[in-house]
C-alpha cells in the first residue's frame, strides 16, 4: 500500500499547520479511498535538535537515535505532503533543520505543499522547492496557498474557502500520478543502496 506523509512543519506553541494537516487527510482519505495510505508526521513527535549529526547526509548515514528514527519514518513513505507556514519570507527553521537530516530518504519521491500565511507561503514554498531540486524529489506542480485573513477566522481558526479543497483534490491527484510513476525508480534506487 502507498503510504503518503503529510508533514507537519511547524512546531511553534499555538501553531495552526495542526488543524490545516487533519484537513488535509480528511479531504485525501475521502477523496483517494484505497489508493493510499494518509498519515500524519509530526515534527513535535521527533524532537529533532539542530543537525547535529557529524557527517552530513551526503556522505554517510546519521548515527544519533533521533536521526535513525526519523529516517525510518521518512524512508516508509512514499510521497509526501508538507504543510507549511511562512515566517519571514520562508519556512519554519523546524522543517528545514529536518529535512536536512536526511538525503537518500527523499530521493525519487513526489512532494506537494500546503502553505498557510498571511500570503499563503508562497515564498517559502519556493525555497521549499528548491531543496526538494537538490534531494531529487520530484516537486508537482499543484499547491494549495491559505490566506490567514480569507481561511482563517481570527487568524487562528481554520475554515478554509469552498475552492480551496478543489486545489487539494488536484494537488492529491497530481501526487498520486507521480508516485505511481516513480515506483522504479525507487526501486532501482534502493537495490542499489
Amino acid at each position: 500500500m502507498t503510504t503518503i506523509g503529510i508533514i507537519i512543519g511547524s512546531t511553534r506553541p499555538g501553531r495552526n499547520g495542526e488543524g490545516v494537516a487533519r484537513w488535509v487527510r480528511e479531504l485525501a482519505v475521502a477523496h483517494a479511498g484505497d489508493a493510499a495510505d494518509f498519515e500524519l508526521v509530526d515534527l513535535l513527535d521527533y524532537r529533532l535538535p539542530l543537525l547535529d549529526e557529524p557527517i552530513p547526509a551526503a556522505r554517510a548515514d546519521g548515527t544519533q537515535p533521533h536521526t535513525r528514527h526519523w529516517a525510518e519514518r521518512i524512508a516508509a513513505c512514499d510521497a509526501f505532503v508538507i504543510v507549511t507556514p511562512e515566517y519571514n519570507t520562508t519556512a519554519p527553521s523546524s522543517l528545514t533543520n529536518a529535512i536536512d537530516y536526511l538525503l537518500r530518504e527523499w530521493a525519487g519521491k513526489p512532494v506537494g505543499y500546503v502553505g498557510y500565511g498571511i500570503y499563503g507561503a508562497v515564498m517559502a514554498i519556493h525555497k521549499l522547492r528548491a531543496q526538494a531540486g537538490v534531494l531529487r524529489m520530484a516537486d508537482i506542480g499543484p499547491q494549495v496557498a491559505l490566506t490567514l485573513a480569507e481561511d482563517f477566522v481570527n487568524f487562528s481558526e481554520f475554515r478554509p474557502r469552498e475552492f480551496q479543497a478543489g486545489r487539494l483534490r488536484e494537488l492529491l491527484d497530481e501526487l498520486l500520478a507521480w508516485e505511481r510513476a516513480l515506483v522504479s525508480l525507487r526501486t532501482e534506487a534502493g537495490a542499489a543502496s
